[in-house]
């Protein structure tokens, strides 16, 4: 039984002969060896006054209240949940992180590397699972966990 999470792989690079780590699923690949208890999940961030950095790629300076940024992530998740759009496709176009640039996703990531709700909230998902809103330190955030 390997220790590797599912869908990686242990193999060799032939330029290196260094040992270095394959997603199958994503075509990723690492050098350093994947955690089992890692997730991965993409997410759509709207800020508001008062987020710890209160602009982003698309905003020099971001305005809006937390309650207008929370009814604004309530309409994205109304809209995702109906099928009209993907988190995905609204993350690539309307969230404040920068991570928009890859829709949102976020990669694999382990305890105590994000900021504590976002974490709790990710690792209580199940996979394609989509979150209620998340509220941090940077904003308010929709989670999907894909996995």
């Amino acid at each position: 039984m390997s220790d590797l999470p599912s869908g990686w792989e242990e193999r060799i690079s032939k330029s290196t002969g260094r040992t270095y780590y394959f997603n199958r699923r994503t075509n990723e690949s690492q050098w350093e060896k994947p955690a089992n208890n890692q997730v991965r999940a993409s997410h759509l961030l709207v800020k508001h006054t008062e987020s710890r950095r209160p602009s982003s790629w698309k905003q020099d300076r971001i305005t809006r209240s937390k309650d207008e940024a929370l009814e604004i992530i309530k309409d994205y998740r109304k809209q995702i949940e109906s099928g009209e759009t993907s988190l995905q496709e609204l993350a690539s176009t309307e969230s404040d992180c920068s991570s928009a640039k890859k829709q949102g996703d976020l990669g694999f990531f382990g305890p105590g590397q994000m900021q504590k709700p976002f974490e709790e909230a990710t690792f209580a998902l199940k996979i394609n699972e989509l979150s209620e809103p998340v509220f941090t330190d940077s904003g308010i955030h929709l989670i999907l966990r894909t996995g």
